[in-house]
């Protein structure tokens, strides 16, 4: 009995999850403290960061919250970090985590507007290209003005609309029929591949636009949340932030362009999937059905979407409240005008966005511990031992490896601070803390984008309903990712080194 209990425990651990899987958390947990005796709290924080990003790297095979959550609470076990330092990061970025409670929320009872308006775009614009290049530029602009979440939260709630349609439809059910899109047993062997080429083509529009919310954010100070503490410390209003910036991101901004197009032309890197003409008839009729059995309540409704999708944008871009309040706002109005009234309505729209929430609050465990144990501190010190002409581009190369590592926003933090205690303390120019400011900020969001680990947005994708569905997993984000890191970041470090 007792062995059919213990055995039973250990099925438990992590669920269904491969044994292999198992047994590697498990051997993490026991190397962690013998890592902290043997080796000194600097290297073993260093392997807790390894073994983080392993499990986000096994995102697909188990969701990065328990795994990376037992990790986080045996660092703060072994003291390597404390609940205290936890909390002061996870105060830190409340904003962030309200904006994914409730903004994510909101974008899901605009999800109708968004499916009626995708649909129409997808089926009109046959050009994979002029499509890519469209999710990308689109992204870019609306993050510059709005939040890379929210945007990220549209192109999902979009893809996650068009595969539900396609998905259901080729399982041989009816549009309005239940449906598990997660199950592939009613998909016919003469189907699979065209089943196979439409998630590789969700997968391509997807990325586009991942790295376009880090385009449009590097360039204005709300594009991203470490721009505005750049600018505060520097105190840069919004004009003259996105002059100073310009040099650099105005350059890459043009290069993520052609690389958008440079992909998709010559198929490389698993990019130039087309759409499936199934696929592509399936929306159509779709759209038709979708257009002929419209009631008069359901018209009114995505009018009043449509509005409240405005008032969206409008208080976002002119800052009205916090982006998490005016997520709120988003619920509230869109519910109240569409008549979603019952509490087991409204579930729904959180159940995508508290998980990673959660997983949000784990990493910050993580990220207290390379505060604690001063993990970048050592490159901090010999960045300033190079000359100030040098010490630009490499601030923006030093910020932009961390970042992929870490998270862009903690590594900007702990590197402006820096320099402003440098610039206090009389060691460097009012010039040269500019020029650093610069580097700092885009070297946290351009180069950021190689792995989901540098930027929230990126995370979120990974982590999110829809990455399992189109076969979205970390290895497959930082190949398709690669050309964009490659192109954008050579063309930010050659702009940082001849125009600052």
């Amino acid at each position: 009995m007792q062995r059919t209990i213990t055995r039973s425990m250990l099925d438990n651990f992590l669920g269904p999850v491969a044994s292999w899987y198992k047994l590697t958390i498990i051997a993490f947990l026991l190397i962690n403290p013998i890592a902290l005796w043997a080796l000194g709290p600097f290297i073993a924080g260093w392997v807790l960061v390894g073994e983080f990003i392993f499990c986000l790297a096994m995102a697909l095979k188990c969701y990065p919250l328990q795994p990376g959550g037992l990790l986080a609470l045996e660092a703060v076990v072994l003291g390597m970090t404390h609940p205290e330092t936890v909390y002061h990061e996870a105060e830190a970025n409340f904003a962030v985590i309200l904006l994914l409670i409730f903004m994510v929320a909101g974008i899901f009872f605009l999800k109708d507007l968004l499916l009626f308006i995708f649909t129409k775009i997808l089926i009109r614009i046959r050009s994979k290209m002029l499509l890519s290049l469209m999710f990308c530029f689109t992204s870019a602009v609306l993050s510059a003005f709005l939040d890379a979440l929210t945007v990220t939260a549209v192109i999902i709630t979009v893809a996650a609309g068009l595969y539900a349609v396609y998905h259901k439809v080729t399982s041989g059910k009816g549009f309005d029929d239940d449906h598990d899109h997660a199950d592939d047993t009613g998909i016919g062997n003469e189907t699979r591949d065209d089943l196979e080429q439409f998630r590789a083509f969700l997968r391509n529009l997807m990325m586009h636009g991942a790295v376009g919310t880090a385009l449009g954010g590097v360039c204005t100070l709300v594009g991203e949340p470490q721009n505005l503490l750049i600018g505060e410390l520097a105190g840069w209003q919004f004009i003259e932030f996105f002059v100073r910036v310009a040099p650099i991101s105005m350059p890459v901004f043009v290069v993520g362009m052609l690389t958008c197009l440079a992909v998709e032309k010559f198929k490389v890197f698993t990019y130039g999937t087309e759409m499936p003409e199934a696929a592509r008839h399936i929306l159509e009729e779709y759209d038709r059905i979708e257009d002929r059995k419209r009631t008069p309540a359901q018209s009114a409704a995505l009018v009043m979407q449509a509005i409240v999708a405005l008032f969206l944008v409008v208080a976002l871009a002119f800052h009205w409240a916090e982006v998490g309040l005016i997520g709120l706002a988003v619920i509230v109005l869109a519910t109240a005008m569409t008549g979603i009234v019952h509490e087991h309505q409204l579930g729904h729209a959180f159940s995508e966005a508290l998980p990673f929430t959660a997983l949000l609050v784990v990493f910050f465990a993580i990220v207290g511990v390379i505060h604690d144990q001063h993990l970048f501190l050592p490159i901090i010190d010999y960045v300033f031992t190079l000359d100030q002409h040098t010490q630009v581009p490499v601030f923006f190369m030093a910020n932009g490896i961390l970042s992929a590592i870490s998270d862009n926003v903690f590594v900007a933090t702990v590197y402006i601070n820096e320099v402003k205690a440098a610039l206090d303390a009389g060691d460097i120019t009012r010039e040269h803390f500019n020029h650093l400011a610069v580097a700092i900020n885009t070297g946290t969001n351009i180069p950021s984008v190689a792995t989901p680990n540098g930027q929230a947005a990126f995370l979120f994708l990974l982590t999110s309903a829809l990455a399992p569905l189109i076969r979205l997993g970390y290895g497959r984000m930082v190949l398709l990712a690669f050309p964009y890191t490659i192109t954008m970041t050579i063309t930010g470090l050659v702009a940082t080194y001849y125009t600052l």
